[in-house]
């Protein structure tokens, strides 16, 4: 691996219950983009009656399009975490020295929900990785740390 990179034999406090937080935040994610989706929903619904309609038919293209926007707006933002990781004190850092970029940003969690639909058994990879990587993570070249320990370390991740 980089040697740039945090070690958990040296720096535990960064991965500390990664694993548990990322569930957590997975949870609270989740509740967030099923009330987005549920407003956009009933907009377009609203709107497909004034349109007759026609304005049900975006209905596919949409919601995909607002759960990217949420994730490009929050992992995208300088705290480079969704509001689930912010509750849990997480934050998406990338691994091969590049900056985190608006296309990682956006692959990260198409990634991560293709992931879970067609590979969920190997969500359990995070339990065998040094530094509690998922599979999305090493594909995309990210990885989730704690932020406060992050935060009080000499070195810049």
């Amino acid at each position: 691996m980089n040697s740039y990179l945090p070690d958990p034999k040296t720096n535990p406090e960064l991965f500390e219950s990664v694993l548990l937080r990322r569930i957590m935040a997975f949870i609270i994610d989740s509740i967030i983009i099923g009330v987005i989706m549920l407003l956009v929903t009933l907009i377009i619904f609203i709107a497909g009656i004034a349109t007759f309609g026609v304005s049900w038919l975006t209905l596919p293209l949409v919601l995909p399009f607002s759960i990217l926007l949420y994730y490009a707006s929050t992992l995208g933002s300088h705290r480079r975490a969704s509001v689930g990781m912010q509750l849990f004190d997480l934050v998406l850092t990338p691994t091969k020295g590049v900056p985190l970029d608006g296309w990682r940003v956006l692959i990260h969690p198409v990634v991560f929900w293709l992931t879970i639909w067609v590979f969920a058994p190997l969500l359990f990879i995070g339990l065998f990785t040094a530094r509690r990587q998922l599979l999305h993570d090493l594909l995309t070249s990210t990885m989730m740390i704690r932020r406060s320990p992050m935060q009080t370390t000499t070195n810049s991740f």
